[in-house]
């Protein structure tokens, strides 16, 4: 086959190749809607150029979720990476903390800008919902839903939810999760996302 024949392939294949990048662009934006947990917003924070001293207090502290709220507090108007974040996202991050720090001495990177925190850290409540709440029903009916941690945690209890492979702790994170940033109303759901689905 001549040169002159293959630059339609090449022109169709390049098309292709375009609209697919498109397409996957768009799945993983149809749930930005949903807030980011606490890996997310502490990965954010490590990226931002934060202080070593900061660094290390964040990924070697062991506090309560009610210690590290303050804490976090006290440092939003310092820190680029906290300064942004406003009182749900706040939360979020003082319960992930709460929940997963200190990290064990190996696991914290020498220089945390370049560090792969996708890999370091520990799953989050978000993390959770997205892979296991989308198996039998649209996540909209999840995280639409206003419930107690109580609630939440009865919901993961029940025969239907009980096959789900999550310890309690991670069923205890994805509730905290949930009180935390469910409730999300109708018309901030994508309307792709609105129909369908069990009401349990």
């Amino acid at each position: 086959m001549s040169i002159s024949r293959l630059f339609p392939c090449f022109g169709i294949l390049a098309v292709a190749l375009l609209l697919a990048a498109s397409v996957r662009a768009q799945t993983d934006d149809v749930f930005a809607f949903i807030p980011p947990g606490g890996k997310t917003l502490l990965a954010d924070i490590m990226r931002s150029g934060l202080p070593a001293d900061e660094a290390q207090a964040l990924l070697a502290g062991k506090r309560d979720r009610e210690s590290w709220l303050i804490y976090l507090r006290d440092r939003s108007a310092t820190i680029p990476g906290i300064k942004g974040l406003g009182e749900y996202e706040l939360a979020t991050l003082a319960d992930y903390l709460s929940s997963n720090m200190p990290l064990p001495a190996g696991a914290q990177p020498a220089d945390p800008g370049k560090a792969d925190w996708g890999r370091l850290l520990p799953r989050d409540g978000r993390d959770l919902v997205m892979e296991n709440c989308q198996f039998c029903h649209i996540i909209t009916v999840v995280v639409t839903q206003d419930k107690t941690e109580d609630a939440w945690l009865g919901t993961l209890n029940k025969p239907s939810h009980v096959e789900i492979e999550l310890t309690q702790e991670q069923r205890r994170a994805l509730a905290r999760y949930l009180v935390l940033n469910a409730a999300i109303p109708i018309d901030l759901v994508p309307e792709d996302l609105r129909a369908g689905g069990a009401t349990y």
